[in-house]
This record gives structure tokens, C-alpha cells and sequence, in this order.
């Protein structure tokens, strides 16, 4: 029987650094990669849903009634027919709403596809959007009075004794002169 000899070190060096004897490790593909064929079958399958909407629903009900609406979700139909866009509708706006259905659906179909939304369900009830728009904005800041009007101020209060009141009145002189310029 042949005996085969194990290499010698040397040997064994050279058969290494020719070949690996493990494959090298491979980072992991990134999730989405591996996730965009699901999602898109799933968009293809389910639709773009209420997200999309509210991105451009300005662009689609106008300025005005996109202060006063918003979208909910889309209902699909059992039969596989054209969905139902439910609608947050802020007060005597459902009216407005019921009258521009058939204006609405038509640039829904532009969005979403043809046939995606035939149908609108009104919901009465306070829109987030609406509140958010009707925040009192907030007061600019004005810029500090120079220094020849905040000395002529404090020159024309300098026979007041210190305390509050007279902090109280450089305050107020400073507001009154910010508001003049």
C-alpha cells in the first residue's frame, strides 16, 4: 500500500498561498436591496395608499380645500373594482366635497392609476392639517435699538430711582422705539 507523506512547513506554505482553503467572507447584500422586489409587488398589489396622498393633496383639492380636508385611507372593494377614499372633511366643507367628487376622483386616477379610487366617503371631524395651518405665527424678532437711541432713552429716564419700574419703562421705550422703525 502507498503511504502518502504529510508536506513539510515549507511545503505547506506554498500550497496555502496558492490556494485558499476557505471561501472569503461576503458582506450581506443591503435590506433594501433584497426587500425592493417585495415592495414593489406589494405597491403593485395594494397601491401607493393614504402616504402618497398627503404628500400632494394640495396639488389635487387645491390650496383652500386642503386646509380644510384630508385623507384617511383607501378602502378597496372586495369585488376588485375601484376603491374608496375615506376623507376627513372639517365642517360645511363636505358640501364643497360632494359637488367636485367626480373633479376629485378624476386627478386621483392621475396619481394612482385608472379605476384605483371611485368612490369618496365624507367623515366629519377635525383635520390635523387645519390645525397646523391655523397657528398663530410667531412674532419676529426685531433687531436691538442702536446706540445713540439707547442712550437718548436711558438719558430721558436717568432722573427715575433704580428698580423695577424704571426696568419696566426702558422695556417699554425700547418696544415703542423697535415699532417706529
Amino acid at each position: 500500500m502507498y503511504r502518502r507523506t504529510l508536506p513539510t512547513a515549507d511545503e505547506a506554505l506554498k500550497i496555502l498561498s496558492r490556494r485558499r482553503t476557505r471561501p472569503p467572507m461576503r458582506v450581506p447584500p443591503p435590506a433594501g436591496k433584497s426587500l425592493a422586489k417585495f415592495i414593489r409587488e406589494l405597491d403593485k398589489k395594494h397601491g401607493q395608499g393614504p402616504g402618497a396622498l398627503q404628500a400632494r393633496w394640495k396639488e389635487i383639492v387645491g390650496e383652500s380645500l386642503a386646509r380644510r380636508t384630508e385623507p384617511v385611507r383607501i378602502i378597496k372593494s372586495r369585488t376588485g373594482e375601484g376603491g374608496t377614499l375615506e376623507l376627513r372633511v372639517d365642517g360645511p366643507v363636505a358640501s364643497l366635497i360632494q359637488h367636485q367628487v367626480g373633479q376629485i376622483t378624476q386627478r386621483l386616477d392621475l396619481l394612482l392609476g385608472k379605476g384605483a379610487v371611485t368612490r369618496l366617503r365624507i367623515v366629519q371631524g377635525p383635520v390635523r392639517v387645519a390645525a397646523a395651518a391655523s397657528a398663530p405665527p410667531r412674532p419676529r424678532r426685531r433687531p436691538p435699538l442702536d446706540a445713540a437711541q439707547e442712550r437718548d432713552l436711558a438719558s430721558s429716564l436717568s432722573d427715575q430711582p433704580e428698580g423695577p419700574l424704571k426696568e419696566a419703562l426702558l422695556k417699554l421705550g425700547r418696544g415703542v422705539l423697535r415699532n417706529e422703525r
